[in-house]
């Protein structure tokens, strides 16, 4: 690339201290953080760790059809015309081309005559960088297209984890109302004998009010559970880039309860955590924004400098009512442009582009502020999610055993019908705690990976885009090679600080 100058005004970008990340250990992340020597189970498909075939064909199909992905990528596509609008500026910025001819026609008694004239020309001005006002602006737009490129990536870990938290979501609702129908199938057999005992004279009407009762306060959560799925199976049809109840049927066909797996409350790191957050995608994208705007002070200091262009014409000239041949006109010479009197412009926006450094300085640390913070709370719900987990199987396992006795008793005389209902109604609530906790542990999980940034590919622009949306782009406007883009393009990060897309895949 052709660049002539003799200086770069404005600061050098330089990385943001995060020497206090060295402060984050694994034990901060309580016991369900693990680093082994290798394991890449935090950064590729995660979500195949739960052996679970229609949620893997789920989030490939979102990555594929997700509306807000292909914008991502479309954004991408933007940033990268952008970065090639701003290289252009090294080169010559003015150019004209200008011409005219005319002929004129008499007619009188002694005949017709006529005459032509015509002029051509053509002038050039090309504005040297000789302060960098130029580069500034190439380095500003490269971070921005980088930054882009960041932002895909994160909303393909944003989607996978969206996708991924609603199915479980949507299993755990199944599997309520699996549990409902059944104890409600248990409840109406109940019901049904407490109502021919105290025909017969043999039960109260009190225990048959009580068992009317429980059966039908089972009855009337159904359709709040039955809305919840269909509202959750819209949300992933919408996600897919479906239209509403596209999906119910293939959702309906698993109606398995959520399994959490053995040793799923571990996640195995290869690193540390620390270094997990500088390499997630909204982290890397909030440092390439601050590595463009740190150009943008050396972009508005520049205006303090005279700009220096060197500007060229040739022209042609002639007409036929002379014997003279056409003139030539060729002209070449610099031109100087300074503001010497500004007002405090300039000065002034130096300041507010300083103003927005902080600002992206200070947004930069809290994106890595949260990341911590969704680290630490995603690791401490799956710890206690698991020590939730394991009470609640043995609660279950005890409340149906106090539904066998009581029953039993009941059978014999020993005991009254109450105590079989409470027993029923102890057995419903502790299975369904059970489904729900199960349900947020496996959500933990999804909520672990998606903090540590896992789940995106540094995929190139077809990936991104769908073959028919480039095409028809390129029917619309020629893009050239901006339409291909090469997994590595991230390499030239800025500073070291920002790992290459080897060490960040």
């Amino acid at each position: 690339m052709l660049s002539v100058g003799c200086a770069t005004v404005g600061p050098d970008y330089e990385p943001p201290d995060d020497s206090w990340l060295e402060g984050l250990e694994v034990s901060v992340y309580g016991e369900s953080v693990t680093v082994v020597a290798e394991s890449d189970r935090a950064t590729q498909r995660w979500w195949q760790q739960f052996d679970d075939p229609v949620l893997d064909a789920l989030i490939e199909e979102a990555r594929v059809e997700n509306p807000g992905l292909r914008i991502a990528g479309l954004r991408v596509l933007e940033a990268r015309a952008l970065a090639a609008a701003a290289g252009a500026t090294l080169y010559p910025q003015v150019q004209t081309v200008n011409g005219q001819a005319a002929y004129a026609k008499r007619s009188s008694g002694a005949g017709e005559s006529g005459f032509s004239s015509w002029d051509a020309g053509f002038s050039l001005g090309w504005e040297l960088d000789f302060w960098g006002r130029f580069q500034r602006g190439i380095e500003s737009a490269d971070a921005a297209y980088f930054a882009s490129l960041a932002n895909q990536r994160d909303a393909q870990v944003l989607l996978a984890a969206t996708v991924a938290d609603i199915y479980w979501q949507y299993r755990v609702t199944q599997g309520r109302i699996t549990i409902l129908n059944k104890n409600a199938v248990l409840q109406s057999r109940s019901y049904d004998i407490t109502k021919q005992m105290f025909e017969a004279g043999q039960q109260s009407e009190l225990d048959l009010q009580q068992a009317r009762t429980q059966y039908l306060a089972t009855l009337a959560v159904l359709p709040s559970l039955e809305q919840a799925v269909g509202q959750l199976a819209n949300a992933l049809s919408a996600l897919l880039g479906r239209a509403p109840g596209e999906l119910n049927e293939r959702l309906s066909n698993e109606t398995s309860a959520p399994t959490v797996l053995p040793n799923s409350h571990r996640v195995e790191l290869s690193v540390l955590p620390a270094v997990l957050i500088q390499r997630r995608p909204d982290v890397r994208a909030s440092l390439w924004a601050v590595a463009a705007q740190s150009a943008q002070i050396g972009l508005a200091e520049a205006d303090y400098y005279p700009s220096i262009a060197i500007g060229g014409s040739l022209g042609w000239s002639g007409n036929s009512l002379t014997s003279q041949d056409s003139a030539g006109l060729l002209g070449v010479g610099p031109a100087v442009s300074w503001t010497v009197f500004d007002w405090g412009r300039i000065a002034n926006n130096i300041r507010i582009q300083d103003a927005r450094l902080q600002q992206a300085l200070e947004l930069y640390r809290n994106t890595v502020l949260n990341a911590a913070r969704e680290i630490n709370d995603a690791s401490i719900a799956l710890d206690k999610t698991e020590e939730q987990r394991i009470l609640l199987v043995e609660t279950v396992d005890a409340s149906e055993r106090a539904l066998e006795i009581a029953s039993t008793r009941y059978r014999e005389g020993y005991a009254d019908f109450q105590r079989v209902l409470d027993a029923q109604r102890v057995v419903f609530t502790q299975a369904d705690r059970k489904l729900q906790n199960d349900g947020q542990h496996l959500r933990a999980i999804v909520a672990i990976y998606k903090a540590l940034g896992g789940g995106w590919n540094p995929d190139a622009m077809h990936e991104m885009l769908p073959p028919e949306i480039l095409e028809q782009m390129q029917e619309r406007s020629d893009w050239g090679e901006l339409q291909s883009l090469r997994v590595g393009d991230e390499q030239s990060a800025p500073n070291q600080s920002i790992p290459s897309e080897v060490e960040s895949k």
